[in-house]
């Protein structure tokens, strides 16, 4: 199957439901290709964002581009697009070969094409063979397959997923988003991911774009978020992270009466000091570092989590399953801390 990648553009895009601005003049590009996630809280904006790139929300104010034209007045079925929906929306009277033929069928195809390109279309999500089979007759990973063939099959420029594994367990999500990433990829098609799941937002993109209250808080790679957030929402959002008080010299930063060598581009004094929790080290009570007491031990098998007490207060730490020692309960300790998980943020403001 050949396939169009087509740029994304959005300019000061806005939408407003009366008073509530959804919304709030979000600028994006998203390049040919690529996979790119909104992702952020519920409310946040990032499923009306997706709305307005399909066509299904008119936007208050600002211009929408697809493949370089201006699809702002251009109704859903004009854009070039197709759309994969949190809840599949499968016809449930309608066979498999059917709900992914509908909508080459409205368009008016041929049957011997209409054939052709729902063999190809579901022989490229693995459910040959099942062309006769209800839709409730399927698994949750197979009704998902469909809704993803009824989607490919129009050979759309743009692919959109709003929420598409919400619907499925813990165990089915990973492999299927594994699935519909390496698809994307094999293809080359340009792709615009809604969710709200961290970790799946950071397992399939290319880029993420993160959004809180209608606005874009950061857009980078999965690493980019991760190593160097661009505020506290964005930190704390994306994964875990402690949050210390300290003061930088432009050499290094002093957390309580440990000084900790660091060089960042960022205004000497006051700091907030996001340390990731698998960036803590443990060290005996009389070497270097942050002194610290265990308040908490929780083994988990592959890993160990600590709650720590500290002068700059409370410290949470991973440690990975074959740590050289075991930590009890009450037990002293003195914390450093890995360079590749400290990134300096402006210091909260009340």
């Amino acid at each position: 199957m050949k396939l169009t990648a087509a740029p994304v553009r959005l300019v000061a895009v806005e939408k407003r439901f009366d008073r509530v601005i959804a919304v709030d003049r979000v600028s994006l590009e998203i390049e040919p290709g690529a996979l790119v996630t909104l992702l952020g809280p519920s409310g946040c904006g990032k499923t009306t964002t997706l709305r307005l790139i399909a066509g299904l929300e008119r936007p208050s104010a600002g211009r929408i581009f697809i493949d370089e034209e201006d699809v702002t007045p251009l109704p859903a079925h004009l854009r070039d697009i197709s759309m994969v929906f949190q809840n599949y929306a499968l016809f449930p009277h309608m066979n498999v070969f059917a709900n992914v033929a509908y909508g080459l069928k409205v368009q008016g195809m041929h049957d011997a094409e209409v054939r052709r390109r729902v063999g190809e279309a579901l022989e490229l999500v693995g459910l040959t063979g099942l062309e006769r089979r209800a839709p409730g007759a399927l698994s949750g990973g197979q009704q998902q397959r469909v809704a993803l063939a009824r989607a490919l099959v129009l050979k759309p420029k743009v692919l959109l997923f709003d929420e598409p594994l919400s619907n499925l367990d813990a165990k089915l999500r990973k492999r299927v988003r594994q699935e519909i990433r390496e698809l994307q990829q094999n293809l080359g098609i340009t792709a615009v991911y809604v969710t709200h799941d961290q970790e799946e937002a950071m397992a399939i993109s290319d880029r993420v774009v993160v959004m809180h209250a209608g606005r874009i808080e950061q857009i980078g790679t999965p690493h980019e978020l991760y190593t160097r957030p661009a505020n506290h929402f964005v930190a704390d959002f994306i994964g875990s992270a402690n949050f210390l008080e300290g003061t930088y010299d432009g050499h290094a930063v002093q957390i309580g009466d440990h000084r900790h060598p660091h060089r960042q581009a960022i205004s000497p004094g006051r700091v907030t000091v996001m340390v990731r929790p698998e960036a803590v080290r443990l060290h005996p009570e009389d070497a270097e570092g942050l002194e610290a007491s265990v308040r908490a031990v929780a083994y988990l098998g592959q890993r160990t989590e600590l709650l720590l007490a500290t002068p700059a207060g409370l410290v949470e730490a991973v440690l990975p399953g074959d740590h050289s020692r075991r930590v009890h309960q009450g037990e002293v300790v003195r914390l450093t801390f890995d360079p590749a998980g400290v990134y300096l943020l402006e210091p909260r403001t009340p």
